[in-house]
């Protein structure tokens, strides 16, 4: 039986198009450039802060959001951001009774965002800057664990990357849901875990209430 929801932000709930976008434009490279550099680094499965090292050595993400909200140039998001599914999607699983939350890797600026744009739309939002733990980290997954107000095997994580989301909220014990956007899910699609470990795979999120109901209905 799914309970509860949990959503990751990036490339689940926002497109950081723009984002990323405003990054190049900070490092002063082609976004093209950027872009084409930044799936690479995906592809040899390393760390995408280290598309960052690839234009400037010695580069620091933490410093350098710093300096962006120095300049008048802070990271940020808005309504105009998110995928367009999302809003309805969400309005579909509190109407079959879900409890709805969203907890990813974000900065407490971010959260701030996330806070005007979806504080009447779920129930929980938390971040990696509020709890001191970020994914793929064990900690992050049990912090979730212990603030939604069902057993974790009644928790669907959802998200777009299979080693950041769906390997280990699998390992807390977690129903998942591999949503197909953005470069991680577009690269890791037909790989072995994404093929195998989510309870769920889909092209947009409209898809969860439909599949949760059945799901549900077929374990009762």
């Amino acid at each position: 039986m799914i309970r509860a929801v949990i959503f990751d932000v990036g490339e689940c709930l926002v497109d950081e198009t723009t984002e990323y976008g405003t990054w190049a434009d900070w490092l002063g490279v082609p976004r093209h450039t950027f872009h084409a550099m930044f799936g690479a680094v995906i592809a040899q499965d390393r760390d995408y802060r280290e598309t960052f090292q690839e234009f400037r050595p010695g580069f620091d993400l933490n410093v350098e959001r710093e300096r962006r909200a120095q300049a008048g140039r802070p990271e940020t998001f808005g309504e105009e951001d998110l995928y367009p599914d999302v809003r309805e999607a969400l309005a579909a699983l509190r109407a079959g009774g879900l409890w709805l939350g969203i907890a990813g890797n974000q900065t407490v600026r971010a959260g701030r965002v996330l806070r005007e744009l979806f504080a009447g739309d779920v129930d929980l939002i938390g971040t990696s800057d509020d709890w001191g733990a970020s994914k793929p980290a064990p900690e992050f997954f049990e912090r979730v664990a212990q603030v939604v107000p069902v057993e974790v095997e009644e928790m669907l994580y959802v998200g777009d990357r299979v080693d950041n989301d769906i390997r280990p909220a699998h390992a807390a014990g977690m129903h998942t849901a591999l949503v197909r956007r953005g470069p991680w899910a577009t690269i890791q699609w037909r790989s072995e875990e994404a093929l195998k470990l989510p309870t769920f795979r889909v092209e947009s999120l409209l898809e969860l209430s439909g599949l949760i109901a059945r799901f549900n209905g077929s374990v009762r």
